[in-house]
């Protein structure tokens, strides 16, 4: 029951980081990448530093929107080229 209060306290504090600014506005929290691409908080993408690649998530820390390493190295996907499963030379091209 603890783990489960955990788990949705964890998905609940990106929601409770909003920031209201004078007037009643919402300070618009989040961080950006490389690029100057916006990211949203809790979001995680895989950065590129100094040499080194690893997964990051975008969090607050004392009001001020950070990344942070949450795992070694990146998540990749990648398709292997393989053979056909069937020979197709006995396939009359003109039919």
């Amino acid at each position: 029951m603890k783990r489960l209060i955990l788990v949705l306290m964890l998905f609940a504090t990106p929601a409770l980081a909003d920031v209201v600014g004078p007037g009643g506005k919402v300070q618009d929290c989040y961080c950006t990448d490389k690029s100057g691409t916006r990211v949203e908080l809790g979001e995680m993408i895989c950065l590129q530093v100094d040499g080194r690649m690893f997964m990051a998530q975008c969090q607050m820390s004392l009001n001020v929107p950070m990344w942070r390493e949450v795992q070694e190295g990146c998540l990749s996907s990648g398709l292997q080229q393989s053979k056909p499963l069937i020979n197709t030379s006995a396939v009359y091209p003109k039919i």
